[in-house]
């Protein structure tokens, strides 16, 4: 689809957004399934275009492997079928088009891409979203140079803001999504802090408007599910402290706490956090209301008993005892009422 680009200055730079030109939406579906997973270096075993030693070791040691790694996610996916898929750890857009390929050809599901580079260096990591309907717009987003020099907030290297809408009869049904990947390890807790104060600086605007929106993607916290507080980076993204401001509900809150791991090593660094109108029925049309949650361990164990350790020994794991990934998908669910 032919797109028109439109250029915002932040900070001396001139970042592309692409604008889908106004079109009928598509179909509100029935049900619209919203999930977040972290990878763990997607990364192909093309190595020319990693410029970092860390990157280049975590890449797949052979095209073997880059295919047992490309296909064993594509068979969670497809297990899945989410209409939304937030994913973290993405080396760049080659790796995600051998995905869809793959999801296309196999299991024919048809996803298309968002994907904007980040500016992570250290890792070349990335984030993407993967989609079957609804995407509008999508982009990239920066601080203003007052933002910046307030150093009361800290970019976001790897995010994709993305906006949805849906039709249903005459009326229509949006949603703004954020895919995130803040800083790893405790001692970057007072970062992933300020982190979170800029992606709710954000949304602030959506809020106001009682708009759907979700906050998702890989957090990094260190703070377990509880009644989130001012302080810890999930308290801060529901905002429940901030006057004046709607508060997100962190859907960990539905999970037994037996079941809210998402990282092989017990923490719960994974997280969807939704609006309050995606919590409630609007009687005057069709919307999307939350329903279920779930962290999907079960489709990313493979062989006797889960994997304990996974840097720098990934690939030399047997396949057949291989986790797909350290992290767990987080999947939710959203019915159409």
């Amino acid at each position: 689809m032919p797109g028109h680009f439109r250029y915002s200055l932040c900070l001396g730079l001139l970042i592309p957004l692409l604008l889908i030109p106004p079109a009928t939406a598509d179909e509100l579906p029935a049900e619209v399934t919203v999930a977040t997973w972290n990878l763990e270096w997607f990364f192909d075993d093309q190595q020319a275009d990693n410029l970092t030693p860390l990157s280049r070791a975590q890449s797949a040691p052979s095209k073997e492997e880059w295919h047992w790694k490309r296909d064993r996610v594509a068979e969670v996916i497809a297990e899945v079928k989410p209409t939304i898929l937030a994913l973290q750890e993405v080396e760049n857009r080659r790796v995600l088009r051998e995905l869809t390929q793959q999801l296309k050809s196999k299991y024919q599901l048809q996803y298309r891409i968002a994907f904007v580079e980040g500016w992570d260096t250290y890792t070349e990591q990335d984030v993407a979203i993967l989609y079957q309907s609804g995407l509008v717009q999508y982009s990239r987003h920066e601080q203003s140079r007052d933002m910046y020099e307030s150093k009361e907030f800290y970019n976001v290297s790897k995010h994709l803001v993305t906006h949805f809408r849906w039709q249903s009869g005459d009326q229509t049904e949006e949603l703004t999504l954020v895919n995130v990947h803040f800083r790893a390890s405790e001692k970057g807790a007072s970062l992933r802090q300020r982190q979170a104060k800029l992606i709710r600086h954000w949304i602030n605007p959506h809020l106001q408007r009682g708009s759907n929106v979700i906050v998702l993607g890989d957090l990094n916290s260190e703070e377990n599910c509880q009644q989130p507080d001012s302080d810890c980076e999930v308290g801060l993204l529901c905002g429940r402290s901030q006057q004046g401001t709607l508060p997100l509900t962190d859907l960990h809150r539905h999970l037994l706490p037996a079941k809210r791991a998402t990282h092989m090593i017990g923490k719960q660094f994974d997280r969807i956090l939704i609006s309050p109108s995606l919590q409630r029925d609007d009687d005057q049309k069709r919307d999307l209301v939350f329903d279920s949650i779930r962290s999907a361990k079960d489709l990313v164990v493979r062989g006797e008993k889960a994997d304990t350790e996974h840097r720098d020994i990934y690939y030399k794991i047997p396949q057949q005892e291989r986790d797909v990934s350290d992290h767990y998908p987080l999947i939710a669910r959203f019915k159409t009422k």
